[in-house]
């Protein structure tokens, strides 16, 4: 009893070697956790790959939404992914690109891809549409630059297919999402959704590089006039990212410059 009873203890040995140990079984939890979605692992044909990766699926986990939208649990109860595409494959091994059997923008595939979303708008934090027209909310309108309501949209191709008529705030995030616009009956009519990011606003026009007039009429619609759905949402934008290859055939393939 003469030596203390860690006169021959390296605590120092023993905090590096928990700390390697918690570190690893964070690694090891943060992993599975990441798993959530997404897995099981499939290959190109639709079947669980071989190949599943070094740590296992985690255990069901359900989460209450707020907001009363239910529960979610994961990772088995997934939202299903869109069947039957229009696609074949360019060759027999995983990995290898798909290509379009039909017409890509309308059929959401390759660019012009979506994901089956919730088919419900987006909330703040209090429950409400976050996105909604300028014309449904007093708290905004336009103190600088142009104010883009009354100019008409001019395609890629130089065609005018219509005329915009409000802008679609986001409330929480202060800052406009959409433009929206009626279309010349020649054109489809109606009113679609165009994301700001993907419009140019001149003093006497909007133009919309991405899509040829021709291609106005089959921009994916928004069934309500006061708010957009997540689904909406992803068909309206993959419709314009598509329209960057798909949009006309001198873009398909490779340019050197």
């Amino acid at each position: 009893m003469s030596n203390a009873f860690f006169g021959n203890f390296d605590l120092a040995s023993v905090a590096i070697w928990l700390f390697w140990f918690f570190f690893a079984g964070l690694i090891y939890y943060i992993q599975r956790e990441n798993m959530r979605e997404g897995y099981p692992l499939e290959d190109d044909d639709g079947n669980i790959s071989a190949n599943q990766g070094m740590f296992p699926v985690p255990e069901d986990k359900t989460f209450v939404l707020p907001h009363g939208r239910g529960e979610l649990t994961v990772p088995s109860g997934q939202r299903g992914d869109r069947d039957n595409l229009p696609l074949a494959k360019t060759a027999h091994g995983n990995g290898f690109p798909f290509q379009p059997t039909g017409n890509p923008m309308t059929d959401g595939v390759g660019p012009a891809s979506w994901a089956p979303r919730e088919d419900q708008p987006e909330l703040d934090g209090h429950g409400h549409p976050k996105i909604v027209p300028m014309a449904a909310t007093e708290h905004f309108h336009v103190a600088a630059g142009r104010d883009p309501r009354g100019l008409p949209v001019v395609a890629g191709d130089g065609e005018s297919v219509g005329t915009i008529t409000d802008l679609w705030i986001d409330e929480p995030e202060q800052l406009v999402r959409y433009l929206e616009y009626e279309l010349n009956e020649e054109h489809g009519g109606g009113k679609r959704l165009v994301p700001i990011t993907l419009v140019r606003v001149w003093k006497d026009k909007v133009k919309v590089l991405k899509i040829m007039g021709h291609q106005f009429a089959d921009v994916p619609t928004h069934a309500s006039n006061r708010q957009v759905t997540k689904l909406e949402e992803d068909k309206i934008s993959a419709y314009y990212g598509g329209g960057t290859l798909y949009g006309n055939d001198a873009r398909f393939g490779p340019i050197i410059g």
